[in-house]
């Protein structure tokens, strides 16, 4: 008889070895990548923004936080303690000490108009901060753009309401603060989310060299008549009161010298009537009293005196009366 020889085969068994392989690494990628995409880490700077398929879910503060996986929740990350800025007229390519600038034709919304029809070329610079993370980003569609066609407008219309010696010079300070204040409005109205926090202009100038030499001018002349005019001013003041001193000094001593003659007829006046009251109750008494003293107050001032009996018909010529200085 012949024999059958049966051999067994091993392939059944490495291919379920392999199946049970492959599951087990592929069970591992799943829950890798499960868990990779069930937490996410938010910046100290930034807030997190969270939606469920798409819908605005909550806001999360800066940590390590959970969320559900595989795109039911997404989180976009907002920077809200940072201030951004954008600039108008320039644009920043590096900086630093040595700041360095595009070289690119930005004229077109730094030349504008001012209220006495003057171009001038107005650089200045925004800086803002994301304040309302969920309406920066549903509320509208590009919050950047939206902020900086508001901005120009308001821009525009602020220097417009200015002469052009206000804008180059001592208008800047307000024209900074009323553009701020104007442009947070329409930003809040539309929604956009954002905050201004500084309005800065930078450079303002002339639209060209032959203009901006008469412009030059103008304001060298506007600073001398500044000058004059503080001057003329400090003369004035210091004129003005001295003088108003010596007439308050004048009025003091006519009023003091009024009020001494007033109080010295009072006096003699009170005196007089005194006197009288006295000459009335005894005439001649009073009277000889008033000679007696009148003559104790006049002749100490007259000087040394001879007094010679009035029937003396002559004099003993050793006597010399010419020579004491006397009279008879």
């Amino acid at each position: 008889m012949a024999r059958v020889r049966v051999v067994r085969s091993n392939g059944g068994g490495d291919s379920l070895q392999s199946i049970r392989v492959g599951l087990a690494v592929g069970g591992v990628v799943l829950a890798l990548l499960f868990l990779s995409s069930t937490y996410y880490q938010v910046e100290p700077e930034e807030v997190g923004v969270v939606t469920r398929f798409g819908k605005y879910l909550r806001t999360t503060n800066p940590g390590l936080h959970f969320k559900w996986p595989w795109g039911i929740e997404q989180v976009q990350t907002v920077k809200t303690q940072r201030r951004l800025k954008e600039e108008f007229g320039f644009r920043t390519v590096q900086a630093g000490r040595r700041s360095a600038f595009s070289e690119a034709d930005h004229k077109a919304e730094a030349l504008m108009l001012t209220g006495d029809l003057n171009a001038a070329d107005v650089e200045w610079v925004v800086q803002y901060r994301i304040s309302d993370p969920r309406a920066y980003l549903f509320q509208v569609r590009d919050p950047e753009d939206t902020l900086r066609d508001l901005t120009e407008s308001v821009m525009r219309a602020v220097v417009g309401d200015r002469s052009v010696y206000e804008v180059l010079t001592v208008g800047r300070e307000e024209i900074n603060v009323q553009v701020k204040e104007q442009l947070q409005k329409p930003l809040t109205d539309y929604g956009t989310g954002l905050t201004v926090e500084l309005v800065q202009l930078q450079t303002v100038d002339p639209p060209d060299a032959g203009v901006m030499q008469a412009f030059n001018d103008v304001n060298q002349a506007e600073q001398e008549k500044e000058r004059a005019v503080n001057q003329a001013t400090q003369e004035y003041n210091d004129r003005y009161y001295v003088a108003v001193g010596e007439a308050e000094k004048t009025i003091a001593e006519a009023e003091g010298y009024r009020i001494d003659r007033i109080n010295r007829a009072l006096g003699e006046t009170s005196r007089f009537l005194s006197l009288l009251g006295e000459y009335q109750k005894a005439p001649e008494v009073t009277r000889t009293r008033l000679y007696l003293e009148s003559m104790t107050e006049v002749l100490p001032r007259l000087g040394p005196k001879v007094i010679v009996d009035a029937e003396l018909q002559s004099a003993l010529p050793l006597l010399h009366l010419g020579a004491q200085g006397g009279s008879q």
